[in-house]
């Protein structure tokens, strides 16, 4: 796993669970000055016990005067932003059969709004840090499954899609500023979260594994930190086959289609 060459200020969301808290792990042992977020005090006190460096920031993504106050909490802290590395996230599945716009609303809540909600907190810190003379860089988990339409996946899916294509987008329009953007695109990564998932999951990679990916990652610079290679080419590939071919592999995987074979 690699590292930075000098210590960092981070901002890391969705702190206390799967990737996130292993990437919180390294980050605090590796030295920087982490700002940990997650909607559970007790367990990012535990994180940050005995640790100078860190700084518990409970927080609920999804109400956006929390996220504000927050920047204005971590600009007291350390100053600016180095790096800001937006990682909190859900997941639930949707049956079309029983179509419910509620689960809509708590998928889109955290996974797409509750991340601009930060970026808008963000970028000021970042900017500071850009007049300071130091690197800037903007973060987001994604998911492999932007890269592809999936069963079910209705909600999920397209709130990791439209965080992919605004990055993206966001990532043009900060560049003369010199503030990099990456999005991360994992594949099955064993967390809490995917223990509830009720279908194989390929190729699936320990949490501990993704955070080294991730920091290895930002620490090259990469716009699109993607693994497992092996997993994610693959869905790379499929996702720009023509539509009726899409259409014909996606109705494979659809429960339905299971059931009658």
């Amino acid at each position: 796993m690699s590292t930075w060459k000098t210590p960092q200020r981070i901002w890391l969301t969705g702190a206390t669970s799967g990737i996130g808290e292993a990437l919180a792990k390294k980050l605090i042992a590796q030295g920087h000055q982490v700002v940990l977020s997650a909607r559970n005090q007790e367990a990012l006190n535990t994180l940050c016990e005995g640790h100078a460096k860190a700084y518990p920031l409970p927080l609920d993504i999804g109400d956006r005067q929390a996220v504000l106050a927050a920047g204005e909490q971590i600009q007291q802290w350390v100053g600016a932003l180095d790096i800001a590395l937006f990682n909190a996230g859900t997941c639930e599945y949707l049956d079309a059969q029983h179509f419910d716009m509620a689960l809509v609303e708590r998928v889109f809540t955290p996974n797409l709004f509750g991340v601009l909600y930060c970026v808008e907190a963000a970028l000021p810190l970042l900017r500071t840090a850009r007049k300071e003379g130091k690197p800037a860089r903007l973060a987001a988990t994604s998911s492999a499954s932007a890269y592809l339409p999936l069963p079910r996946a209705e909600a999920y899916g397209a709130s990791k899609a439209a965080i992919s294509y605004f990055f993206e987008s966001l990532r043009l329009d900060l560049d003369h500023e010199g503030i990099d953007v990456s999005l991360i695109h994992p594949g099955f990564v064993k967390t809490p979260l995917t223990d509830r998932n009720d279908f194989p999951m390929p190729m699936q990679v320990s949490a501990d594994a993704a955070a080294d990916a991730i920091i290895t990652g930002l620490v090259k610079g990469r716009l699109d930190i993607h693994f497992p290679r092996r997993f994610t080419y693959i869905v790379k590939c499929l996702g720009i086959l023509p539509p009726v071919i899409r259409h014909y592999i996606g109705l494979r995987m659809t429960r339905r289609q299971e059931e009658q074979q």
